[in-house]
């Protein structure tokens, strides 16, 4: 997954820290950045995410940071993938793994009668399975 910067050169995928209303740092979001400019953006892939994780934010919240990798299945990917023990594993193991990991949750979830949880899990395999069409 590459793009082009207006600059000429490659943007990299970073995963970044976006503030937001200055007191609440969103970390991992997945950024195109170019260190030529220094000009960034974040992957079309995820904004819609992050976009409506920055609308369901309460102003009255208390925590000063957020984990995208929580709520993100390609944000979670590039997080797990970059850890020191796992840079050898295929990304395809590592989503292979993933998608096990989401199918037992989602069965404890169905077996709990839990419709948020089942609903959440089932939006993140939805974003897997995106993933893996892309």
């Amino acid at each position: 997954m590459q793009k082009e910067c207006k600059c000429g050169k490659t943007l990299s995928i970073q995963l970044r820290t976006v503030k937001y209303s200055k007191k609440i740092h969103i970390r991992n979001v997945p950024i195109f950045s170019c260190e030529n400019c220094e000009e960034s953006e974040v992957l079309l892939d995820v904004k819609e995410d992050l976009t409506q994780l920055i609308q369901k934010i309460d102003p009255s919240y208390s925590k000063n940071q957020i984990f995208f990798n929580e709520i993100n299945e390609f944000a979670h990917l590039l997080y797990v993938s970059s850890e020191k023990e796992l840079i050898h594993i295929p990304i395809e193991d590592i989503i292979q793994l993933r998608i096990n990991e989401l199918l037992d949750i989602l069965l404890l979830a169905q077996s709990l009668h839990d419709t948020k949880w089942v609903n959440e899990t089932e939006k993140r395999l939805l974003q897997l399975t995106e993933l893996i069409h892309f």
